[in-house]
């Protein structure tokens, strides 16, 4: 098998590191981005080395910010070499009601989990193509297709990254680059276990399968959409939600 360069985007978080370490069990060379603000890359970097995970490459950035951005990719392919792999992973919330919802709410959610995917993309989109080859997986969510009260700001951007990515697919079908979405559902992220233990119910009770995700079950999928096995591929999105949503 090949080896390629993966780029993770919020790739210190629950999600990010499942599906770093997807795709290195996988074979590949992967870069984990992280925020310099709120990111805890030293202790990252230790809990994965316990992990078996030893060869990871780290790189910072703001993904809201297209001139971090490009910084941070840059750094990335100086350290690793061209981006054959780009998931668009890095993600917030800022959860209200549209009623309680200020400006300043909306904006933060829309630059990070939407404006981030112009942002990163542009990097590295037009070399793969050039190249003849690429994998690019954007990832939504659960929300994003079906809508959730107390996040429009939220549903509106993975509803966008859906939208973003068939288009961009469309432009790329005839340049060996897929780029396709990936929307799970509740994951059992720690961020999400440590949820009250009656609204943690209240969540799982609404799954059909009863369960939430584990991580590496949306990692896995990442892993295959980002293979050579997935090239007839593109412009999908995956819903992986226990039969939450259907569509």
């Amino acid at each position: 098998m090949t080896q390629r360069v993966a780029l993770v985007t919020g790739a210190l978080g629950g999600l990010g590191t499942a599906i770093a370490q997807q795709l290195a069990l996988a074979g590949h060379k992967v870069v984990a981005a992280y925020h310099p603000e709120f990111d805890k890359p030293d202790e990252w970097v230790k809990e994965q080395a316990e992990a078996g995970f030893k060869d990871f490459i780290l790189v910072a950035g703001d993904v809201s910010d297209l001139e971090s951005s490009a910084k941070m990719v840059a750094e990335a392919e100086a350290k690793a070499g061209p981006i054959d792999i780009l998931v668009n992973n890095a993600g917030i919330t800022r959860d209200r009601m549209f009623a309680k919802l200020e400006k300043d709410g909306w904006d933060a959610v829309i630059a990070t989990n939407l404006t981030s995917l112009f942002n990163v993309t542009k990097q590295v989109s037009t070399k793969m193509a050039e190249r003849g080859w690429g994998r690019i997986v954007n990832i939504a969510s659960v929300n994003g297709v079906k809508g959730q009260a107390g996040q429009t700001n939220y549903s509106a951007a993975k509803a966008g990254v859906i939208g973003f990515s068939k288009a961009l697919a469309a432009e790329l079908a005839t340049k060996g680059v897929t780029v396709n979405v990936i929307a799970p559902g509740y994951v059992a992220t720690k961020m999400v276990t440590a949820i009250r233990e009656d609204i943690l119910k209240t969540i799982v009770d609404s799954v059909p399968m009863k369960r939430l995700a584990k991580p590496e079950e949306i990692g896995f999928a990442v892993a295959f959409l980002a293979s050579e096995l997935s090239g007839f591929t593109t412009g999908a999105t995956l819903n992986i939600n226990g039969g939450l949503y259907y569509q």
